[in-house]
């Protein structure tokens, strides 16, 4: 994750708090909701890129087990998604 997109991030998360603050000072259930909605996928997007980062790291780390892992996954997604 870039500084660039955490900082979008950032600011994203507080224009939708502002985005509800307004909504709640003019009474607009509609401005309340977008702020919050704002802020909830911000921080999604923070919980998203610690997940890629740390996939990143682990994968970088010890490739073979990372290896051996996305083939157990492929094999299972296969026997689950393949036809019978």
């Amino acid at each position: 994750m870039s500084l660039f997109d955490k900082a979008n991030d950032k600011a994203e998360e507080v224009i939708g708090k502002g985005q509800e603050e307004f909504g709640k000072a003019v009474d607009s259930p509609e401005h309340e909701l977008k702020g919050k909605v704002r802020q909830h996928a911000a921080k999604a997007s923070y919980a998203i890129d610690d997940a890629l980062d740390c996939v990143k790291t682990k994968t970088q780390d010890s490739p073979l087990v990372s290896l051996v892992i996305a083939a157990g996954v492929g094999f299972l997604a296969a026997k689950l998604f393949g036809r019978r």
